[in-house]
């Protein structure tokens, strides 16, 4: 199983033309099912989906929406067993405290990989690798 990050919901629903490549590797991402979410990625993905600067902003009944349609996956809350665990993996690794509750949730889930496109691409956190789903797709010019 594996925890997929905000930004993986974020290109699922984006309509923008730039992004379709992304978008389609998405939705194949939560169309084969073995993935898990936090509750902390839910969270952002409802803060940066109803931006009001987003050009393709949702409203709050869409995002609420597509948030519900995720809850069949697993989902693991944020409780203070993730944030110890999030402050013990900053301490170590000199992440950002957010990029390591969003492993620390992954760990806890018993994952073996997160999805992401914000963390370093194949990086190993003592057997959490991270995966960038979108590394091998052709940059935009």
């Amino acid at each position: 199983m594996r925890l997929a990050d905000t930004n993986i919901l974020l290109y699922a629903v984006s309509p923008s033309p730039e992004e379709a490549a992304k978008h389609q590797l998405a939705n194949r991402l939560l169309d084969e099912g073995d993935l898990a979410f936090s509750a902390q990625v839910l969270q952002e993905f409802y803060v940066q989906a109803t931006n009001p600067r987003r050009s393709w902003r949702f409203s709050h009944e869409r995002a609420v929406s597509f948030i519900e349609s995720l809850l069949d996956f697993p989902v693991q809350p944020v409780n203070l067993e993730v944030v110890q665990s999030a402050l013990a993996m900053r301490a170590r690794f000199g992440l950002n405290y957010w990029d390591c509750a969003i492993l620390a949730a992954a760990r806890l889930m018993g994952c073996d990989a997160v999805y992401s496109e914000d963390m370093s691409d194949t990086q190993d956190y003592d057997g959490l690798r991270v995966i960038n789903p979108f590394a091998h797709l052709p940059q935009p010019a």
